[in-house]
């Protein structure tokens, strides 16, 4: 049976210690989510422990937390379906793994720019299609994908994270392509600038947001079934115009 998307009972964080991932999962927690699996890199769960508390505390009935690596995909298909053992039929999926990186340092070190790539993008590629497969053979579920507006129209000063954005928001918005009629489908998440210690050092940019209006926008639209949203909503007219500048005068932007 098809459920409606007002129906989230069971939600899969693919990057279990993502601020934004995480306020995600407890604003669907504060919303009716009871049953909640949390996926981090193996050696990296012990800060999970809190974060699984907090959402019991909110209201989830049963949290677990299993092991994933976005620079291993062999071992992908194998985490989606652990987190199906664990909590049956998976309502929501939330795609929130990435490293944003250091461009002075991407930009000189070819190796260190393809495993920023592969984490980036090619991770989301597999665990994309293995989550895909899931939700096709289920006939509902919503594979949320966080994409950024670095992708929009990539900048010199982070070309290396911008590239792998842009890629992953193609292949997230095809893949919702891929599932149409079936049920399932794919929301794709543009912010700009979130305040997180990810961020942290990285110099703050106009329309800049939390984590919390993120996971209040993904809420929201998860409720209307929306492909694509901007966080805030103003950011989708900046990137309209992002794309109408000139080459040239898009090279001279400040850094």
């Amino acid at each position: 049976m098809r459920r409606t998307a007002r129906a989230v009972e069971s939600v899969l964080l693919l990057g279990g210690r993502s601020e934004i991932g995480l306020a995600i999962v407890e604003r669907l927690v504060r919303g009716g989510a009871r049953r909640i699996v949390l996926a981090a890199r193996p050696g990296r769960q012990a800060p999970l422990a809190e974060a699984a508390a907090r959402l019991r505390a909110q209201g989830a009935a049963d949290v677990h937390v299993v092991d994933f690596d976005a620079a291993t995909p062999a071992d992908h298909a194998a985490t989606v379906a652990e987190a199906v053992r664990l909590v049956g039929d998976l309502d929501v999926v939330v795609a929130a793994f990435g490293v944003l990186g250091d461009q002075s340092r991407l930009v000189g070190d070819p190796v260190a720019a393809a495993e920023n790539v592969t984490v980036n993008l090619t991770g989301h590629v597999s665990a994309g299609l293995a989550v895909a497969a899931r939700l096709r053979e289920q006939g509902h579920g919503t594979l949320v994908v966080l994409s950024s507006v670095a992708g929009v129209r990539v900048r010199r000063a982070n070309l290396v994270y911008g590239a792998a954005k842009a890629g992953l928001d193609g292949f997230a918005h095809a893949l919702g392509d891929l599932l149409a009629e079936s049920g399932a489908r794919v929301l794709v998440v543009r912010p700009g600038y979130v305040r997180t210690r990810m961020s942290a050092h990285v110099p703050e940019a106009p329309l800049a947001t939390t984590p919390q209006q993120v996971a209040d926008t993904v809420a929201a639209a998860l409720r209307r079934g929306t492909r694509t949203v901007w966080v805030p909503r103003a950011l989708g007219v900046l990137a309209l115009v992002f794309r109408l500048l000139p080459r040239p005068v898009w090279r001279r932007l400040p850094r």
